[in-house]
Parts: C-alpha cells; sequence; structure tokens
C-alpha cells in the first residue's frame, strides 16, 4: 500500500511538472517532468514489482533478503544513471560519471557476483549435487538444497566425535568452489579408507593377533570390498589412477610401550561409524577370548618419598 501511495503522488507531480512544462514552454520543467517521469517508471518496477511482488513470494529468509538487498542497489544506481542522463549534456561527463557508477556498483556487488559465479560453475560443472556429504574449509555435511547463491548443508561432526548429525542447519556460500578444496565423499565413489588402532603388549601373540583380527575384518568386509573393487575399476576409465591394493590389511609399528596394529579397511562413507563400531566390538570379543594376548594401555610411574629422605 505505501509503495502504491508513492506511485500515485510521482504520478501527480509528473503531470503536474508535465502541464507547468507546456504551459511555459521551459526547458528546465521538461528536464524535471523527465526526471520525474523517469522516477516513477523505476519506483515502479523494482519497488511495486521486483520488490513487493515477487520478493514476497521467496520462501527462503536469506534469499530474500539477498534479492531486496540487490533490488535496493540496482534501484538507486538507475535513478543516477537516468538522472545523469537527463541533467547533463556534456558526453565526456556522462562517460566518467557511468565509469564512476559502474565501479561503486561492482564493489558493492562483488559478493553477489562471486557467489552467482560459483552457483554457475556448481549446476554446470557439477561440482557437488543435493545429497553429497561434502567437507569445505572444515565444514562438513550433507547437501540438502542448491540455491543460485547459497549451498545449504545438514552438518556433521563439529562436538560430535563422529560422521554424525549435530541437528544444524549451514549455509555457505557458492563463492568457496571458486577458491577452495573440496572434499566429496559421494561423488564418483562412496568408499573410503579406514583404520582402527589396536595396541598390545610385547609379550603378547601379535602373529596370533594378527590372524585373528584378519579374519575378522575380511570376512565383514567381504561384500563392500568386491563393490569398491568394482567402483575403483570403472572409476579408472573415468581418471588417472595408480595401482593400489584394495583388500584389508594390517600394519604393525613398535613404540617404546606396545606394538600398535594399525587395521585398514574400505567402508561406505555414510557408514564409516557403524562398521568402525561393529568392528572393534569383534575384535574385542574375540581377542578377549585369547589368554595370550593382551591390549596394552597407557602406565604412569610414581615414586613416593618420605618426608626427610634424600
Amino acid at each position: 500500500m505505501k509503495h502504491l501511495i508513492v506511485v500515485f503522488s510521482l504520478l501527480l507531480l509528473t503531470v503536474t511538472a508535465w502541464l507547468l512544462a507546456v504551459e511555459h514552454r521551459s526547458f528546465f520543467l521538461f528536464r524535471i517532468y523527465s526526471t520525474l517521469l523517469w522516477l516513477t517508471v523505476i519506483h515502479l518496477f523494482f519497488k511495486v514489482v521486483l520488490e513487493y511482488r515477487i520478493a514476497k513470494k521467496i520462501k527462503d529468509d536469506k534469499t530474500r533478503f539477498e534479492f531486496s538487498r540487490i533490488v535496493s542497489i540496482l534501484y538507486v544506481v538507475l535513478l543516477l544513471l537516468v538522472s545523469i542522463r537527463v541533467w547533463v549534456e556534456d558526453t565526456q561527463v556522462l562517460l566518467v560519471s557511468y565509469g564512476l557508477i559502474a565501479a561503486g556498483v561492482t564493489v558493492a556487488l562483488q559478493d553477489f557476483f562471486k557467489n552467482l559465479m560459483g552457483g554457475l560453475i556448481i549446476f554446470t560443472t557439477g561440482t557437488y549435487r543435493v545429497g553429497d556429504r561434502i567437507e569445505i574449509n572444515s565444514k562438513m555435511g550433507d547437501i540438502i538444497d542448491i540455491g543460485i547463491l547459497n549451498t545449504t548443508l545438514f552438518e556433521l561432526k563439529e562436538w560430535v566425535n563422529a560422521d554424525q548429525p549435530t541437528g544444524r542447519i549451514s549455509t555457505i556460500p557458492n563463492s568457496v568452489v571458486l577458491d577452495s578444496v573440496i572434499n566429496n565423499y559421494s561423488k564418483d565413489n562412496p568408499f573410503i579408507w579406514d583404520e582402527i588402532i589396536l595396541p598390545i603388549t610385547y609379550h603378547s601373540d601379535w602373529k596370533g593377533a594378527h590372524e585373528r583380527i584378519m579374519g575378522i575384518v575380511r570376512e565383514e568386509t567381504l561384500g563392500v570390498t568386491l563393490a569398491a573393487q568394482e567402483q575403483i575399476s570403472g572409476l579408472s576409465k573415468k581418471y588417472y589412477l595408480s595401482e593400489y591394493t584394495q583388500v584389508p590389511a594390517i600394519y604393525l609399528r613398535m613404540t617404546d610401550n606396545w606394538i600398535d596394529l594399525s587395521i585398514r579397511y574400505i567402508t561406505l562413507a555414510r557408514q564409516r561409524r557403524y562398521i568402525h563400531d561393529r568392528l572393534s566390538r569383534l575384535i574385542l570379543e574375540d581377542l578377549q577370548k585369547d589368554d595370550r594376548i593382551t591390549i596394552a594401555s597407557a602406565t604412569m610411574d610414581i615414586t613416593v618419598r618420605s618426608p626427610g629422605a634424600y
């Protein structure tokens, strides 16, 4: 209603200016009439049609705010351009004025243009899609929406010590695809490697532990390992991939206190915590049945001296 009142008032002023210009045949009044006419048209289009009618239909608050902000900036810029064109006759002055305005608009809307460019890159190159699990600038989550300016994630990790949701919705600008590393856990290959580190004491039967653990891991990950091998085989037709083993393995590392067994296996990215938990439980239950194998733990030596002792 407010914008309609403004448009009606502008129309009255425009008609009045036109009548006075015709009556007095004044070039100055004609310029005022032209300025008011352009102001009425621009205000009607930007404030009534775009900002009042169209912006109200945008459901996302952030997108609606960005849209209204852009409309307001373009509204002012167009008013300046038209006013300068009506009142300034010198061509050189016009060019300089337009150049300054263009520079100002570029600075004011640089974030908008960067986000817009990022959005176009995402849509045209398929950098990521809705449903992908990605990590950008230490922010990890499942993509639930991709807009022309922003990408919305269902956040993972943060204070949760695993690849599980925190419950928060995160919005990141699309411009991050221009200068940031994007880790995609879903695109082309949904499989990742995971490890379980198990320390055992030096007097344990480490060969027996190696054999028992490898049997469990191979049995539990057989299906996913075969699927991953097939996936990697197909992926090698699209990317250059070096030869590397795709089966579970256990690596040993000797420390000052114990032997570390690094259990490495393939899993689906979205099942990493579940598989990690299942394997850990099965390995722990199996090793506890063998008295020759002892899981190591950190120890601390404490020396107690009586008062006055040297």
